[in-house]
């Protein structure tokens, strides 16, 4: 499977790193390909190295301005001209697609896609990776716009809210028919 991950480029500390990590070596060792914005430096890098190390694919998608950032020996690496074509092309070359900790940019991506599933235009399965609770407060928001009648389809068939890296993983496999 191949699974997009929208994240931050910024360094963090450990509990945000050691999951991101946990996630990769999973994507790996599960023989899945990871499709991401490309980037060798912060989280980005800790997934890549973690789908990497354990023996797993990479697809960087990353941006023109950005591009001296693009990690070298990924398996594929495209470098599109601007931040919507680099969402459109993440989102094309994937099966699934996990939001993990991050900042405007990721909301930008995160919401982008629910957008879309939310009328129709995809059935990508979509997690959130709400690693130390990051996601609370959106996760908030979403049932408050459910409950108010702003969704016009259940939260639960837009996004699943994953509290660990293999709950985020098993999730995926099970919506693809794998296991």
């Amino acid at each position: 499977m191949r699974i997009c991950v929208f994240l931050s480029a910024a360094d963090l500390d450990a509990r945000y790193t050691r999951p991101a990590r946990e996630f990769g070596e999973l994507l790996g060792k599960g023989g899945h390909t990871l499709v991401w914005g490309g980037s060798d430096t912060g989280l980005m890098k800790v997934v890549a190295d973690g789908v990497q190390d354990a023996g797993g694919r990479l697809c960087g998608v990353s941006v023109d301005f950005l591009a001296a950032r693009a990690r070298a020996g990924a398996d594929e690496m495209v470098i599109a001209t601007g931040l919507a074509e680099r969402k459109r092309l993440m989102l094309e070359k994937s099966d699934a697609v996990v939001v993990m900790v991050g900042g405007t940019g990721t909301l930008d991506e995160a919401t982008e896609i629910l957008e879309l599933k939310k009328h129709g235009h995809t059935d990508t399965p979509v997690v959130l990776l709400n690693t130390d609770g990051f996601y609370d407060g959106l996760k908030t928001q979403f049932r408050r716009m459910e409950a108010e009648g702003f969704l016009p389809r259940p939260l639960t068939d837009l996004v699943f809210f994953a509290e660990e890296p293999v709950g985020a993983l098993a999730y995926l496999e099970e919506s693809a028919g794998i296991r």
